[in-house]
């Protein structure tokens, strides 16, 4: 809840958003997101693979949360806490659909 340097109680939904992005990725595996794409002044609307998406925003999250550590002040972003939601998410989901995926 807090860091060792600061006062404040780290809070906020983020992690609770991110586990529900874990169990996305389990119960839609296909799923397609819709995503605006720029090239320069032109944009376009294109369908990509949820995984793809998802595995990106994973991507960031880590490379920001190892960035984040050097920083003297990362603007109250819990990066890891965003990967641990992820996780957590994905990881119950999984257990809530060891028994039904038999059918």
């Amino acid at each position: 809840l807090t860091s060792a340097s600061s006062m404040v109680p780290m809070v906020g939904a983020s992690g609770a958003v991110a586990g529900i992005l874990g169990a996305y990725i389990l119960l839609f595996p296909r799923a397609r997101v819709y995503t605006l794409i720029f090239f320069g002044f032109f944009m376009r609307v294109i369908a990509l693979p949820a995984v793809f998406v998802i595995g990106l925003w994973i991507a960031i999250q880590f490379i920001n949360g190892i960035l984040s550590k050097g920083a003297a002040d990362h603007g109250g972003v819990a990066w890891f806490a965003h990967l641990g939601g992820f996780a957590f998410g994905f990881l119950m989901i999984r257990l809530f659909l060891m028994g039904r995926r038999s059918v």
